[in-house]
């Protein structure tokens, strides 16, 4: 009986033992499970190993009868387990322990942002800017130049005068040579997201931002055109607008602004910018007229200003391709100053790529540039003093040059047509100069007006003396008189093409632009420069002889405004022989009511402007203040809008000079005007009496 009494707990423990080591792996066991294991087997007796399939040895535990066991031992099964090399079911596919070891992820711009700090405060200790030019090429991180940018200002900003001189040098000296212009762009735009930010820790950081800004526009390293293109990528909450408005009004609106902005930090060691530009300038001209290379050598290397070399070159290249008599002696004097390592290789490159970053603007007063510059290029190489690369750079920034002008032609052109077509519906003239001005590209502005025209004259007669109007409009505001002779002259080249699908085309044209001229748009003899201009056998040319019968002929005028029944009725010196006619009545104690009527008899909103300036003129002649309410109920009654109010402010602050000859108190009483007009809300926030 006892034997099997024996036999049965025998075979009890064993299934104890089976159970156990099956779940010897499972090691997630809660407190809970574990202590339920232990109280309901009560014949753990310790602890041995239990081989598995794998060949592995587990730890399990064992109990005896009295339920007596170390819980500890349990949660633990795994810390001594091992491989048995010797044992048959070993499988060498098997490791034999695995570890998991932590790694640092690294990430390449917090190693730069690291790097650039040290550098930067080196910087300002010791001042060697070639020191620092080394440093970041051997960084080999330039897609992190922005970074770069914004931490060198945004470090400046919280500093002394000295380090923000410091720091605007710097920028200058490393402008092309290692930070492109556009990485400087990218740069100050990361500085304007994340102006909300600095103005926590630095309370004037908006203004000394703008100033920044401002030098680097007057120090070329950011175009103008930058102010308006970083506007479009900020939200309308952006700290940054406000700061781009006061880089724009405070600092780039003064005048002499350069050499404010320049000596606004003082105490700099560094002779200003335009300083040095002019001693360059002067230099070089004087080499030109005495040929002495050496004593030109010995002015450049006096200047001491090594890391702006590169202006030597540039205005070198300048004059170069302007006087054509001085292009030897160009040469000779660059090829001399790079034997003699007085012009490093490195600025050599830099003068000819700021050439590159100018060639458009310097096309409009040099015709030829690009072509010169294009044969320049291969003599600098052959003669040894111009790297060979730069021909490669050359030929990229020509191919991205093309395709970059072709892209924002194509944009322009389709934004145009958009802007011109919501014209047509709205009838809104302040939106669409307004539209037209951020686009940003006043060189289209000939393509506008040509597709302007060209749009209306396949439109009914009220499209086309609402384009009259708008073209009066853009003539006072965005175009200048050139833009208007250019662009006819391109509608002229394509009458044949637009008689295609306009068969009177010439008719119409012709009425365009003599109604251009009667609305003193054009003048007479722009008519002869646009006939010149023209293709002798141009079917414009008869287009323009058109126009020419059209104005001269007897009350050639009142037809012409007539021609489209806009609603105008009069000419422009009609309209203001009965401004003043209304505005003598009304001062002699008409009506304050009828006078208002008879401006909304006019019908001619565009030119409400002529009303606030001769209401301003009479005031002052009069002395009689009370014509100011004439104004005020105009405004309140909507019939003269800010637009027109500030237009007609800005041109009786042009003409001033001439005021103050006949009525001597002139520029008294408009400071008092622009004061009244400025409480009430009459003019624009941008309007200012002695800037705008």
């Amino acid at each position: 009986m006892a034997s099997q009494n024996e036999r049965f707990a025998k075979d009890e423990k064993r299934e104890v033992l089976d159970t156990v080591a099956q779940n010897a792996g499972v090691f997630s066991l809660s407190l809970r499970s574990t202590t339920s294991l232990v109280s309901n087997q009560h014949h753990i007796v310790g602890i041995r190993h239990v081989r598995t399939h794998s060949g592995k040895l587990e730890r399990v535990m064992q109990c005896s009868l009295d339920g007596l066991c170390t819980l500890g031992e349990f949660l633990n099964t795994r810390s001594s387990s091992c491989l048995d090399r010797s044992d048959p079911n070993y499988n060498s596919g098997e490791q034999e322990s695995y570890h998991l070891e932590g790694a640092t992820i690294f990430n390449p711009l917090d190693d730069y942002k690291k790097s650039v700090t040290t550098i930067i405060k080196e910087y300002f200790n010791i001042g060697d800017v070639d020191l620092v030019a080394s440093d970041l090429k051997s960084l080999e991180s330039n897609e992190h130049h922005p970074y770069f940018v914004k931490k060198l200002v945004s470090m400046a900003m919280d500093r002394h005068d000295r380090e923000k001189e410091m720091a605007s040098i710097l920028l200058s000296t490393l402008y092309a040579s290692v930070i492109s212009s556009t990485q400087i762009s990218q740069g100050f735009v990361m500085l304007l997201e994340s102006a909300d930010d600095l103005v926590i820790d630095i309370l004037d950081a908006v203004d000394i931002l703008a100033l920044f800004i401002a030098r680097a526009i007057v120090d070329e390293i950011l175009p103008p055109a930058f102010l308006l293109r970083a506007k479009r990528t900020l939200f309308m909450s952006s700290l940054g607008l406000l700061i781009l408005q006061t880089t724009e009004k405070k600092y780039l609106s003064v005048p002499h602004h350069a050499e404010f902005v320049q000596q606004r930090w003082g105490g700099s060691t560094h002779a200003t910018v335009e300083v040095v530009k002019k001693k360059i300038l002067d230099l070089l001209r004087e080499y030109i007229q005495s040929g002495d290379v050496k004593k030109a050598c010995r002015c450049i290397k006096d200047l001491e200003v090594s890391f702006y070399h590169h202006e030597v070159v540039k205005q070198a290249l300048i004059l170069a391709m302007e006087i054509k008599t001085s292009e030897k002696l160009i040469l000779k004097l660059l090829k001399e100053a790079t034997e003699e390592c007085l012009i490093s290789s490195c600025q050599m490159l830099k003068g000819f790529s700021r050439i590159i970053d100018s060639l458009d603007d310097l096309t409009l007063d040099i015709p030829l540039t690009k072509d010169t510059f294009q044969l320049l290029v291969p003599k600098a190489i052959s003669e040894g003093w111009l790297d060979s690369s730069f021909l490669v750079t050359f030929s990229n920034a020509a191919g991205e040059n093309r395709h970059e002008n072709e892209k924002k032609l194509r944009h322009f052109k389709e934004e145009s047509i958009k802007i011109i077509c919501e014209y047509f519906l709205s009838d809104d003239i302040p939106e669409l100069i307004k539209s037209l001005k951020d686009l940003a590209a006043l060189e289209y502005n000939p393509i506008f007006l040509k597709k302007l025209i060209r749009l209306a004259m396949d439109r009914t007669i009220r499209k086309k003396e609402m384009t009259s109007i708008l073209l009066f409009e853009l003539h006072l505001e965005v175009f200048s008189s050139e833009d208007f002779v250019n662009g006819f002259i391109m509608l002229l080249e394509s009458v044949e093409d637009t008689r295609l699908d306009i068969l009177d085309v010439s008719n119409e044209l012709a009425f365009f632009l003599a109604r251009a001229v009667i609305d003193e748009v054009l003048v007479p003899f722009d008519l002869d420069e646009i006939n010149s201009k023209l293709p002798r056998n141009c079917s414009g040319r008869e287009v323009v002889r058109m126009a020419r019968s059209l104005i001269s002929a007897r009350h050639g005028g009142e037809r012409i405004l007539r021609c489209w029944g806009g609603g105008i009725g009069w000419a422009l010196e009609d309209v203001k022989d009965k401004i003043a006619k209304l505005l003598e009545e009304y001062e002699s104690g008409g009506d304050l009511r009828e006078a208002c009527h008879c401006i909304r008899n006019l019908a001619m909103p565009f030119f409400n402007h002529e009303v606030v300036k001769r209401t301003l003129v009479m005031a002052m002649e009069k002395k009689n203040d009370g014509l100011l309410f004439l104004l005020e109920e105009c405004y309140g009654e909507g019939l003269i809008t800010i637009n027109q109010m500030t237009k007609g402010f800005s041109r009786v602050r042009d003409g001033l000079d001439d005021l103050a000859l006949d009525i001597p108190n002139a520029g008294q009483s408009f400071d008092l005007y622009v004061e009244h007009a400025m409480k009430h809300g009459w003019l624009l926030p941008s309007f200012n009496a002695g800037t705008l």
